[in-house]
This record gives C-alpha cells, sequence and structure tokens, in this order.
C-alpha cells in the first residue's frame, strides 16, 4: 500500500513538478513583496512582459517537434523588426509593413528548412550560419544604429495600446497559443510533425513527407520570429539591429522547460507558455526584489540546465 502511494507521488510530481515549481515562485513573491507581485496590476504587465516570448517559442516548439533546431530566430526577429520599422519611415500602409517581414521571413526559414533536408546537414550548424547573415545584412540596412526616426505613431498603436485594460501583445498572445495548440494537437500538420520527431524512418515508411513537413515547419518558425519582431518594434516605436538576440536563449529554455509539462520529454504549446510564463514570473518577481541582473541570467541557466535534463528523463520514461 506505501509503495503504491510512492509511486503517485512520484508520478505525480513527474508530471506536474514544473508546475508545482512555478507556484513555489509564485508564493516566494507573494510572501516577499505582496504589495508589488500579487497586484492585479503586476499580472497584467507579466503577461505583456511574456507575450513575445511566448510567440517566438511557439515557432521554436515547432522546430524541437521535429528533432531540429533554429538558431536563426533571434536574427530573423531583429530583421522582421527593422523592415517593418524601415517601411512605415517610408510612408508604406501599415498592413504592409507588419506582412512583409512575416512573408520575407517565411521564405528565408523555408531556404532554412530546404537546406537541411535537401542536403542531410545539421539544422545547428545551418542555421547559426543564417543568423550570422541575417545579422550582417540587418546591420548593413540600418547602418548598425536604431530605426526610431519619423515612425508614424500608428505603427507603434498594437505594441502600446490595451482593449479593456488588457494589452493587445496579452491578446495575440493568447491567440497564437490556442491557434498552435490546436494545430498540433487535433490536426493532420500537427501530429505529422510530432511523428517525424519520434522516428523519422517510420514517418517515411508511414508515408509522411519528411522533407515538405520540415521545411514548412521552419518557414513558420521564421513568421513566428518575424511577427515578434514586427511586434516588439511596435512596442518600443523602435527598432534595433539586435534587438531580437535577446529571445533566443529564453525561447528554448521555455520550450524545454515547458517539455515537462502535460508530456512527458515532448514539446508542446501550453508547456511552452507555461515554460515561458515562468521565465517571465521569475524575471519579474527578481527585477521587484531588485536582484541583479546577472543573478538572473545565472538563475535562467541552472533552470535550462536542469530542464534539458528533466526533458530527457521524461523522453526516456514515456519510450
Amino acid at each position: 500500500m506505501n509503495q503504491h502511494k510512492k509511486i503517485n507521488y512520484s508520478n505525480l510530481f513527474q508530471s506536474y513538478g514544473t508546475i508545482i515549481a512555478g507556484l513555489m515562485v509564485i508564493l516566494v513573491f507573494s510572501l516577499l513583496r505582496p504589495d508589488a507581485f500579487f497586484t492585479v496590476r503586476n499580472l497584467i504587465n507579466i503577461s505583456r512582459q511574456i507575450s513575445l516570448q511566448v510567440i517566438i517559442a511557439i515557432g521554436a516548439t515547432l522546430i524541437m517537434a521535429v528533432g531540429e533546431f533554429d538558431l536563426s530566430i533571434g536574427a530573423l526577429a531583429s530583421l522582421g523588426g527593422v523592415i517593418a520599422a524601415k517601411m512605415s519611415v517610408a510612408g508604406v500602409p501599415l498592413v504592409f509593413c507588419f506582412l512583409a517581414p512575416i512573408v520575407i521571413c517565411f521564405v528565408i526559414g523555408w531556404i532554412n528548412g530546404w537546406i537541411v533536408t535537401k542536403f542531410n546537414v545539421l539544422s545547428f550548424v545551418t542555421t547559426l550560419g543564417m543568423s550570422t547573415i541575417l545579422a550582417g545584412f540587418t546591420f548593413w540596412i540600418t547602418g548598425g544604429s536604431t530605426v526610431f526616426q519619423n515612425i508614424p505613431k500608428t505603427f507603434s498603436y498594437i505594441g502600446s495600446k490595451n482593449l479593456l485594460s488588457i494589452p493587445y501583445l496579452s491578446i495575440i498572445m493568447l491567440v497564437f497559443t490556442f491557434i498552435f495548440w490546436f494545430v498540433m494537437r487535433h490536426m493532420t500538420f500537427g501530429r505529422k510533425l510530432y511523428a517525424i520527431g519520434g522516428n523519422v524512418t517510420a514517418a517515411n515508411v508511414s508515408g509522411i513527407h519528411v522533407q515538405k513537413n520540415k521545411k514548412l515547419a521552419f518557414a513558420i518558425c521564421g513568421s513566428m520570429s518575424a511577427i515578434t519582431g514586427v511586434l516588439m518594434a511596435s512596442r518600443l516605436g523602435s527598432a534595433h539591429p539586435t534587438g531580437g538576440d535577446s529571445f533566443f536563449l529564453p525561447s528554448y529554455a521555455a520550450v524545454y522547460l515547458g517539455s515537462t509539462v502535460f508530456k512527458e520529454g515532448i514539446p508542446n504549446i501550453w508547456g511552452t507558455f507555461v515554460g515561458a510564463a515562468i521565465l517571465g514570473i521569475l524575471a519579474n518577481g527578481l527585477t521587484i526584489l531588485q536582484v541583479p541582473t546577472y543573478i538572473q541570467d545565472i538563475l535562467t541557466g541552472t533552470i535550462i540546465i536542469l530542464a534539458v535534463i528533466a526533458q530527457k528523463i521524461g523522453r526516456g520514461a514515456a519510450q
């Protein structure tokens, strides 16, 4: 009987340990600074802070679902923001300012996927090279300076305004989360991505077009990175040539952390959302407590390593 209870507790912690840890973090910050942390205003602020991280991490989730990596997501976000900002300064209609970067980065993502699948090369190396190319190109078109002069106020509307006290960015984040959860959970495309990530050989034998679906995953990831960059530029009212670089590491941290939630060792959309939320809550709480930035970096890096280990253990248990 006691052994049976231990197994239940073990399974409970294995399945919901990340969520329990997140709740403990919330509890600690709420006790330390109840006047500043656990308030409606700060919770809304956290939702805004994690919105862009969740959006770009959703793209990374698709890539990891097929067992690949895309190290160019930060550079793609920077490029998307810069293109949108420069187009708005040139007087291009806002619709095209938002759509053009998404289309361009979709194509770049497709090229990443084409190179990886066509020549059977490591996505890690390929996208690292693409990231370097994009960083150089973005620096060239901006001259290394921030794009902020003559940006119309309408460009900043989505990134800075609220709907019934809820930031548009938070609403957009939730919309994308629901859409991609539905795609990955209930649509054929999502099931194909998981099949490819689980066993490429078996996926091929079952008739799944592995190359096509991998290319599409890279392309969608590129678009999600561009959307992140555009919304960031809209939020700040400016675009920096390296503005998207800060999203790279936390994005994969959110995916790895999220892979320990709901599905053991498997990247999933709501898990990524929870992972990004935990990292965002941690950063917000530490900032309120005036903890130095380098301590936050140490904690984030530690969480990534623990998440990788937990994902490996979880994937082994699932098999």
